[in-house]
């Protein structure tokens, strides 16, 4: 087969920080399975840092053959901003103009938001090639800007993205979502079911390389502690819901087996250390390489994490951080309110309704009563969940033998 993957955010691991790496490895498993494969993606990446060049269409060939296509196109600063939008004009624009002699004819056009509007693409391939048009969803698009930026359903780009998701929905071959259940989405929005299949986030094996260890100055500072440490580490802001996890903290002060240890930066990071300047149970770590976070959640004992109480969670989530904790070998304590998966599938936690801080609090209060063995013996559950079902190489036989079934 003659497959090609196109996604904005596809970025390959030689030049980022491996997030949004999930394609590039989906790519490389089906050239590694003997499929003629073509990833074609953007340098207007926040997580990426490609080389400067003076071409716009730059095209290299990977592992296994795996033809790797990258586009410049305009750059942006800010996530929420105008310009955003306009890279993604400016990508879609650029994709229609891309030179395909050397590609050969696709059997299977892949298409995977975000940008929504490259579905635009697809359907042109499709007519074109008469190929086989995928759909994938990573982020539930216009869903996510009202359920989590507050933006109305009447607003003029909502209205757009409603459109083209119904398009895409309507035209597409298959969808494909990270979310296991997507296709109660699909089916409330066009009011019928469509072929679906989930393909979830997952890990690559030669990804993980031994995590840069934690400094002595770092360590000496937040681990000489013999307390139970119950760990988080991520962006500290208005999206991560922790609100009801500060509340839990300052309501635990009093526990002496706890230690709260709080690695990252953002936006509500000094609003929470004054809330919880008189709390000496809470730590605030300032952010660390990404390469060392997996040496941080290995050395706590419990793990923590949260979302807002949405709808977006309905259909189940899709989250790099969970892959992460999991993979750390230890328990985890998550505030989510959705569809549950991995982390009850793997029973390798406890899962509370999300913004209940008493239920967060008796959670780890539980965890904290266990033997030790029996918390280990939690997370190491988790590790092997991973380990066995979310490999990449696995997850592109997987994603193949649907494929084929059409």
């Amino acid at each position: 087969m003659n497959i090609w993957c196109i996604s904005k955010y596809a970025q390959s691991p030689n030049y980022g920080n491996g997030f949004g790496a999930r394609l590039y490895y989906l790519a490389r498993g089906f050239a590694r399975a003997g499929h003629a494969t073509t990833l074609i993606t953007s340098d207007s990446n926040h997580f990426g840092e490609f080389p400067e060049t003076g071409q716009t269409y730059n095209g290299e060939i990977r592992e296994a053959g795996l033809k790797f296509i990258w586009i410049r196109t305009l750059k942006y600063s800010k996530t929420a901003s105008i310009r955003r939008i306009l890279t993604w004009l400016d990508f879609e624009w650029k994709l229609f103009r891309l030179p395909r002699a050397q590609l050969g004819v696709p059997d299977y056009a892949i298409v995977s938001s975000l940008s929504i509007f490259t579905i635009f693409y697809g359907l042109y391939l499709k007519r074109k090639y008469k190929c086989f048009l995928v759909f994938e969803v990573r982020d539930i698009w216009p869903l996510t800007m009202t359920e989590e930026a507050g933006f109305s359903k009447y607003h003029p780009f909502v209205i757009l993205l409603g459109w083209i998701e119904r398009l895409a929905y309507k035209r597409s071959d298959l969808i494909v979502g990270t979310m296991p259940r997507l296709d109660l989405h699909i089916e409330g929005v066009l009011g019928r079911p469509r072929p679906f299949f989930c393909s979830p986030i997952g890990f690559a094996k030669d990804a993980i390389q031994k995590p840069r260890p934690l400094s002595h100055d770092f360590m000496q500072e937040y681990f000489t502690s013999n307390k139970i440490i119950v760990g988080y580490a991520g962006s500290i802001g208005i999206t991560n819901a922790l609100d009801s996890f500060m509340d839990c903290i300052s309501m635990m002060q009093d526990d002496n087996r706890v230690q709260f240890v709080i690695v990252g930066s953002g936006d509500l990071k000094e609003s929470y250390q004054e809330k919880l300047n008189r709390c000496k149970n809470v730590s605030f770590a300032p952010r660390i390489p990404k390469d060392s976070i997996p040496d941080f959640l290995s050395r706590c004992d419990i793990l923590y994490l949260s979302v807002h109480d949405s709808r977006v969670w309905d259909y189940g989530q899709s989250m790099n951080k969970v892959v992460d904790y999991m993979l750390s070998g230890k328990p985890i304590v998550a505030s989510y309110s959705g569809y549950m998966s991995m982390i009850n599938e793997a029973d390798c936690g406890i899962i509370v309704p999300a913004y209940d801080s008493s239920a967060i609090k008796q959670s780890l209060e539980t965890m904290a009563e266990m033997p030790r063995a029996r918390r280990i013996s939690m997370g190491k559950r988790g590790r092997e969940f991973i380990l066995k079902h979310r490999e990449y190489d696995t997850l592109a036989r997987e994603y193949l033998n649907r494929l084929a079934e059409f």
